[in-house]
């Protein structure tokens, strides 16, 4: 087979240094924003981002050119450094070293987009922690609590 096809979607979650809520409204739709450009620049034709103030979740086609790593290590760097830039108290902003990503069938697409677009509702009766798990449970991912929040 001569040509090289992919369609490979992804859920990457990752969260603020010690879930501290960094992310509040008043930046958050420039940080989502930031975080979709990133991805756009690395040939993801299709990003969906969402989240609260201490974590966000993306939804993205992966294409055929870069690893999985590849992904989280530019977005984390980038938007990290941007994110320092929007406000003087910013300066000691961090992601979280961790992350977490699970694949997601073409089928499943569209309520990936509607989970991640509701998580301000998700988040009143449930922490990141509590979500996070149970993505690691469900995805049958074996974890040590003792380093999963870093």
């Amino acid at each position: 087979m001569p040509q090289s096809l992919s369609q490979l979607y992804v859920h990457l979650i990752f969260s603020t240094k010690d879930r501290f809520p960094f992310l509040n409204p008043e930046i958050r739709e420039r940080v989502h924003g930031y975080l979709a450009t990133v991805l756009r620049d690395m040939g993801s034709q299709f990003v969906v981002v969402g989240g609260v103030a201490d974590h966000v979740h993306i939804l993205f086609d992966m294409g055929r050119i870069h690893a999985a790593k590849d992904f989280v290590e530019q977005i984390k760097r980038e938007s990290s450094k941007f994110i320092k830039t929007l406000r003087p108290n910013l300066d000691k902003f961090y992601w979280q070293r961790g992350y977490g990503i699970f694949s997601v069938s073409p089928t499943h697409r569209e309520s990936v987009i509607e989970y991640i677009h509701m998580q301000d509702q998700h988040h009143r009766g449930m922490t990141f922690q509590e979500e996070y798990r149970d993505f690691l449970t469900r995805y049958g991912i074996e974890f040590n609590e003792q380093y999963v929040w870093d």
